[in-house]
C-alpha cells in the first residue's frame, strides 16, 4: 500500500461519512468526502483518488454514475459501492461499471478494506438451499426497474403496471439507500 493512499468517500448520510473518514483516517488514508455525485467529477480533476467508497442512492441520485465517472477517469482506481439494500440487478452494474466490490449496510472499515483488496472472485462462497421468496422476488423486479427509470417512481410505476401511491407504500416499507 502506498505511503499514503487517498480515498474518495461518497456518501449522503452526514453521521457515516464522518465515521467512515475518521476511521480511514486513523487507517493512514488521505481522505476526501463529497455527498453529491455531480462533486466527483471536480474532485477526482484535482486529485485521482486510489481507492472510493460509493454510496447506491444519493439524495435521489444514482451512485452508478459515480461509479462509471471514477473509472473512466483512472481504471486502476479500487471502487467499493455501499447500499442499504442489495439487489441483484445493482450488484451486477456495479461491477459491470468498474467496481471492485458491492457490500450491503452495515459495512464496517475492516470489511471494506478488505474488499478493497479482493482482485479476483471467490468461487468456493456457499450457494443459498433456500429458494428466492416472492416478496424478494418482487422487490428485485421493483428495484431493477427503478434503476433502469433513473429512480423516477412515476416511470416505474409506469414500467410496472401499478399505481404510484402502490409502488410508493412497497418503497416506504423497504427504505432504498
Amino acid at each position: 500500500m502506498d505511503a499514503e493512499p487517498s480515498l474518495l468517500i461518497v456518501e449522503d448520510d452526514e453521521a457515516f461519512a464522518r465515521a467512515l473518514r475518521r476511521s480511514f483516517e486513523r487507517r493512514g488514508y488521505r481522505v476526501s468526502v463529497c455527498a453529491r455525485a455531480d462533486e466527483v467529477a471536480g474532485l477526482i480533476e484535482a486529485d485521482t483518488p486510489h481507492y472510493a467508497i460509493v454510496d447506491l442512492k444519493l439524495n435521489g441520485a444514482s451512485g452508478l454514475e459515480c461509479v462509471k465517472t471514477l473509472h473512466r477517469h483512472d481504471a486502476t482506481t479500487r471502487i467499493v459501492v455501499l447500499t442499504g439494500f442489495a439487489s441483484i440487478a445493482t450488484a451486477v452494474e456495479a461491477i459491470k461499471l468498474g467496481a471492485c466490490h458491492y457490500l450491503a449496510k452495515p459495512a464496517n472499515s475492516d470489511d471494506i478494506e478488505a474488499a478493497f483488496g479482493k482482485a479476483d472472485g471467490d468461487a468456493s462462497v456457499a450457494l443459498t438451499e433456500r429458494p428466492t421468496s416472492i416478496k424478494n422476488l418482487e422487490w428485485e423486479r421493483i428495484h431493477e426497474t427503478l434503476v433502469d427509470a433513473e429512480f423516477n417512481v412515476s416511470e416505474t410505476a409506469r414500467r410496472l403496471g401499478m399505481h404510484r401511491r402502490t409502488l410508493a407504500r412497497k418503497l416506504a416499507k423497504r427504505r432504498l439507500t
